[in-house]
């Protein structure tokens, strides 16, 4: 078991200077409020100025120890001087030249090193996108284009982006989908094994749920002769950082084996080494016929790609296209980044990751509000018994200067950047056990008394 130590005086220590937020945030948020898209969420008032490795700093000088990483995008911490010096170098020499009608160096080195370590041993193919959801877009039109088939099985709890293919695809909160329809036809939502320690209605391996999918979906709602890929994250992002057992994910394979259907793995949170591996999919064992990668791939840069295996891309010349995808200054920041992960990064997840752990485990022991922790790496998501139990939590760990995002229904993830030391993953179990009284529920089974 890790023992929590003290961080030397102010080496990995949040700093909060005023009320939060305070006098300069106030005033931001007052003309952000007043020209925003009311579909912006926010999830506390933190108004960043700028960031320093595993630090973000806001307006007012408050410092945050950040556990959220930008929604686990910036893997190698804010600002790495290596990819500073990559996105300087570049912005130097040419920042765009549209890449899907000429030819750029660093965009073909940055596909050839993402086919390198796909996640599959035939040779693969790679198409870079702008974000995650485009990803995703490219992923679909793939696999229908080349089985020649409409349909599309995704999971329920599932995150897949927010543009009207991928937002098809999404099913992990209502309000993301409500107003857009109709969505893309064809698509059914299997259930997911949302298993966790305190929940009963699932049998721990995802034996029930794909006896839906088997005899409920493909039984009922579409013939498998249909369907041209089933899309699953080995770990739901937004649906509340659940691991699919590998027995779920290995039938999922036999499935499309069986039926002709192509496996996407969406790996935009899960992947680019924060699971101590490239992919988390790895973990399991499992090889899917296309990848779906974002997020961390550039260290906060807009930058994505869908991996595919060569026999897959049967679509022609001018089939898909995209004016600002790849980059050069986006490729020089992802190449830097690839670098960095493969160096250490990657092996530093694993290691902090079961530290981090260990040390949340530990602060839970006996606690009447946490109900499991769970993930891979620097993946790791603490449930609670309720919403408002999360956020509570999440709000009372930002007054102390932790930023971690609430997922799920009632999750904190903390996916903190791939550079994370013990002395930062420890202040930060530290301040969660501080935090943790905000939670205020009762023992399971326990009825609240009071008024």
């Amino acid at each position: 078991m890790t023992t929590l130590e003290e961080p030397a005086a102010g080496a990995a220590a949040p700093r909060i200077l005023t009320e939060l937020p305070g006098p300069r945030g106030r005033a931001l948020i007052a003309r952000d409020q007043a020209v925003a898209s009311p579909s912006l969420t926010r999830a506390y008032p933190l108004v960043a100025e700028s960031g320093s490795g595993y630090f973000v700093t806001d307006v007012d000088g408050n410092r945050f120890l950040d556990f959220a990483a930008g929604i686990a995008v910036a893997s190698t911490g804010h600002s790495h001087p290596a990819v500073v010096a990559a996105i300087k170098a570049q912005a130097d020499r040419l920042i765009h030249i549209a890449a899907t009608d000429f030819y750029e160096p660093r965009y073909t080195e940055f596909m050839e090193r993402l086919a390198a370590i796909a996640p599959f041993p035939e040779k693969a193919r790679v198409f870079l996108t702008n974000s995650g959801t485009e990803a995703v877009e490219g992923a679909i039109k793939l696999a229908r284009y080349h089985t020649h088939r409409a349909g599309i099985i995704a999971f329920e709890g599932g995150f897949h982006g927010r543009t009207m293919g991928a937002l098809s695809l999404t099913n992990s909160k209502l309000k993301q989908r409500a107003g857009f329809g109709p969505l893309l036809p064809m698509v059914h939502h299997a259930p997911f094994p949302h298993i966790s320690a305190w929940r009963e209605e699932s049998g721990g391996d995802g034996s029930a749920e794909l006896e839906v999918l088997r005899s409920s979906i493909f039984g009922r709602l579409i013939a498998p002769s249909d369907v041209a890929a089933i899309v699953v994250e080995p770990i739901q992002g937004e649906g509340g950082y659940f691991p699919a057992p590998a027995s779920f994910l290995a039938a999922l394979r036999e499935m499309c084996d069986q039926h002709g259907i192509l496996l996407i793995v969406d790996e935009i949170q899960s992947g680019m080494g924060r699971t101590g591996r490239w992919w988390a999919v790895e973990h399991a064992g499992i090889e899917p016929d296309i990848v779906t990668s974002a997020k961390g791939i550039a260290s906060g840069m807009p930058l994505g790609a869908f991996i595919a295996r060569e026999s897959v891309w049967t679509w022609p010349s001018g089939a898909h296209g995209s004016t600002f995808a790849g980059n050069p200054v986006c490729v020089a920041a992802g190449l830097a980044t690839l670098d960095l992960i493969e160096s250490g990064l990657m092996a530093n997840a694993a290691a902090m990751g079961d530290r981090l752990r260990d040390g949340l485990e530990q602060v839970a022991a006996g606690s009447r509000s946490v109900r499991d922790i769970r993930g891979e790496g620097l993946m790791l998501g603490v449930e609670f018994g309720s919403h408002d139990a999360a956020n509570a939590v999440q709000q009372a760990a930002f007054e102390r200067g932790l930023l971690t995002l609430e997922c799920g229904q009632a999750s904190l993830r903390f996916s903190p950047p791939l550079i994370v030391d013990a002395a930062a993953v420890d202040t930060a179990a530290r301040i969660f056990a501080e935090a943790l009284p905000a939670a205020r529920e009762p023992e399971p089974g326990v009825p609240v008394s009071g008024g």
